[in-house]
């Protein structure tokens, strides 16, 4: 029996050594890139916000060690089971029906995690919900299958964003899928609000650096936040599946400093420049001939007298 104990021990260890190695293995390929994914990365990505960073801390800190020791503790049971109540090392079964002192603790410590479960949750919804004031509003609308932004604070127009070809994402260096012709523009450091709504089916407007995932449904308009923390490019896609090209409907997101989101938005603002009409050169010339340029004319010569 000792022998059969130390063995199950040892396969829990091993279990337990391989899940956190993965986790932390993960964490680690997860650091390659930021605001994209990371080929061979297991883990969530980067926070470049402080909901995502929330959001991170919530998963490892508080559900992962939970979920981990559940999974550890049933598995152990089942192999305990499985060696120790078999039939040939236990013959003759045994005939209780119930343990009330087992029924209660699996009845309490289910309740207990859930409410220290629910307690950090809301803590992280709330967070979510409690927008601080926004320095600026960006609409930003599905469509199947690109994405319209518009600026109203800005008084800037909706800006169609549509997904790069394969043959200019790797023209321009850029993640296929994940790149597109017009970004959305912010300015680091600022509290953005998003306004989200969708023109024919429900899309969905998700930015994994940031923690974002938020509806797009027509006919309603859906509102979340984000402060972008560090300059760069970040890229997201669709996370509603919308149709035959749901998967070429990417979400790019490029975060500026103040001076260089003001030079953009004065860009997209200043009325067009007015060409100087061109005059008509040939008709002055034609119209207007100096006289040296004039055909000389001789005047007839006066008819002779007649002879009288």
């Amino acid at each position: 029996m000792k022998a059969q104990f130390y063995g199950i021990r040892r396969m829990l260890t091993g279990a337990s050594a391989l899940a956190a190695t993965m986790m932390f293995a993960g964490q680690a390929l997860a650091q390659d890139l930021l605001g994209q994914p990371t080929p061979g990365a297991i883990d969530l990505q980067p926070a470049a916000s402080s909901l995502k960073r929330d959001a991170i801390w919530f998963h490892d800190i508080i559900l992962m060690p939970i979920i981990t020791v559940i999974t550890l503790f049933v598995l152990g049971l089942l192999i305990w089971v499985v060696v120790r109540y078999n039939k040939k090392s236990n013959p003759v079964p045994a005939k209780f029906s119930h343990n009330t002192t087992i029924e209660i603790v699996w009845t309490v410590v289910p309740v207990i995690i859930l409410m220290v479960i629910a307690i950090f949750s809301f803590r992280l919804l709330f967070a979510y919900n409690d927008m601080p004031k926004p320095y600026m509003t960006v609409k930003a609308t599905g469509y199947q299958w690109y994405w319209g932004y518009e600026y109203p604070d800005q008084k800037i127009s909706e800006i169609i964003s549509i997904g790069l070809s394969e043959a200019d994402s790797k023209a321009k260096g850029v993640p296929y899928r994940l790149a597109a012709d017009n970004a959305m523009v912010v300015p680091v450091n600022q509290v953005v609000r998003v306004q989200v709504t969708g023109a024919d089916v429900i899309h969905a407007f998700a930015l994994p650096a940031f923690g974002l995932k938020t509806d797009a449904i027509p006919g309603r308009l859906n509102e979340t936040w984000f402060k972008a923390e560090k300059p760069g490019v970040y890229y997201g896609q669709c996370s509603e599946l919308c149709g035959v090209d749901h998967a070429f409907m990417p979400i790019e997101i490029k975060v500026v400093s103040q001076a260089e989101f003001d030079a953009w938005v004065q860009s997209k603002t200043a009325p067009p420049a007015v060409a100087a009409p061109v005059a008509d050169a040939a008709a002055p010339a034609a119209a207007v001939a100096t006289p040296a340029s004039a055909p000389a004319t001789t005047p007839a010569a006066a008819p002779a007298a007649p002879a009288v």
